[in-house]
């Protein structure tokens, strides 16, 4: 990727700095977030799904400055970002990215051993959506026919240890696809929808469920994300400026 195709950018109110594509799949508030809804400790071991240039990483990595996080993406030009991202970070030493597909096994990338594995899945489902004419993006937000979300869903139950947390940001109409997929093999699901707007129908759910748990599901309040005036609530802008954990 071409200096003149990427961004230099900064999240987190300077915290993270970060080298995107200009266009393609770019840093979003839900990716953010989920990284801030990760409830990882000092010395565990996390995974991202879909990691992209690094975003979810990152963010994740500057507020829990002791957790060791690797990273699965399929693009390889991504990879080769998001590893540069992690050096000029000065994270190398516990952030690792790799080419791979969730539906594989994938070298250096241990089954049954995560503490907490995370994913923002793609959003549409292809056949029901047009895709992006933009082949990263594409890939980015919307399944194919090989990967869908249950593959999704499979593979990080197949990286959490027994026990393990796994936490993901969706949206909120495909609740019953996501639930489908994570309760034969996780319990203890919690469903935190995300409202934009008092009075509207929630968007964006994140769930958070533990590998083999047979605790029944709860249905959280939830966030409001947005004011009035349409400025973010102040626990949630500072999730996104300062690093905050996600206050849910």
């Amino acid at each position: 990727m071409h200096d003149t195709e990427i961004t230099r950018d900064a999240l987190l109110g300077g915290l993270v700095r970060l080298e995107q594509p200009r266009r393609g799949q770019r840093a979003s508030a839900d990716a953010v977030m989920l990284a801030a809804a990760v409830p990882a400790r000092t010395g565990q071991r996390v995974l991202e799904l879909g990691s992209g240039s690094g975003v979810g990483m990152l963010c994740l990595a500057a507020r829990v400055p002791g957790a060791i996080i690797d990273g699965i993406e399929l693009q390889p030009d991504l990879v080769a970002l998001c590893t540069r991202n992690i050096a000029a970070n000065g994270m190398a030493e516990r952030l690792n990215a790799v080419v791979g597909d969730v539906r594989r096994r994938i070298a250096g990338i241990t089954p049954n051993s995560y503490d907490h594995v995370f994913a923002n899945p793609p959003y549409f489902n292809s056949q029901r959506h047009r895709a992006s004419p933009h082949a990263g993006r594409a890939a980015a937000r919307s399944e194919s026919g090989e990967a869908d979300l249950a593959h999704w869903i499979a593979a990080m139950l197949r990286h959490a240890r027994p026990g393990g947390m796994l936490t993901l940001v969706h949206k909120a109409d495909r609740l019953a696809d996501l639930l489908a997929a994570l309760s034969p093999k996780a319990g203890a699901i919690r469903v935190i929808p995300l409202w934009s707007k008092a009075g509207q129908p929630a968007k964006r759910v994140i769930l958070r469920a533990i590998k083999g748990s047979k605790t029944p599901l709860t249905i959280d309040p939830g966030v409001l994300l947005h004011r009035p005036d349409g400025g973010y609530f102040p626990e949630v802008d500072a999730v996104l400026r300062k690093g905050a954990a996600f206050p849910a």
